[in-house]
């Protein structure tokens, strides 16, 4: 049987830790832990509610986060919706354009600066991202129902602390 046999992702953590100290020696594994466990929840987490939610619906999970941006901040500047979203300018862009003609995004000139544009919903994107939230909340609450909720507050409260007690440049990028 080969040492990989069996292994899953959460297994393979505690294989990469043993195999990084013998191979490198001295290194901060539960840093390494963490990162590797962090990202893959957030992938698995991503994906079941692209597949569930999103994909069924006709979109992508990159184009609910802008539309579920643009609802709660709109009208808004791309360049202020690619900060609020974590993606690039060019990402908010080419996920506005399909948007936009599909009739879920209205693109209009900025009344305070006619070189740009403001993103807003339109109607029908209004009642398709009410309908898509309620049933992404659904989800979440699916997910985030094995803890309790000061366990929940705690999660939210370490993250944020993550994120936000280093400055290493990357906070408002992607």
């Amino acid at each position: 049987m080969s040492a990989t046999e069996g292994l899953d992702y959460w297994s393979f953590v505690e294989l990469a830790s043993r195999r990084l100290r013998a191979r490198v020696g001295d290194h901060d594994a539960a840093a390494n832990r963490v990162l590797l466990s962090l990202n893959r929840a957030s992938d698995i987490v991503t994906y079941d509610l692209e597949a569930a939610i999103h994909r069924p619906r006709g979109r992508s999970w990159s184009a609910y986060r802008l539309v579920f941006v643009v609802w709660l901040a709109g009208p808004i500047e791309p360049k202020t919706a690619a900060l609020l979203t974590g993606m690039s300018r060019a990402a908010v862009s080419n996920l506005a354009k399909p948007l936009v003609d599909d009739g879920v995004l209205l693109r209009t000139p900025d009344p305070e600066d006619g070189r740009s544009v403001r993103l807003e919903l339109s109607d029908a994107g209004r009642e398709a991202i009410e309908e898509t939230f309620r049933a992404q909340n659904e989800r979440e609450a699916a997910w985030v129902d094995v803890l309790t909720p000061d366990e929940q507050e705690t999660l939210v409260g370490l993250l944020n602390k993550l994120v936000t007690a280093r400055d290493f440049g990357v906070r408002d990028r992607r």
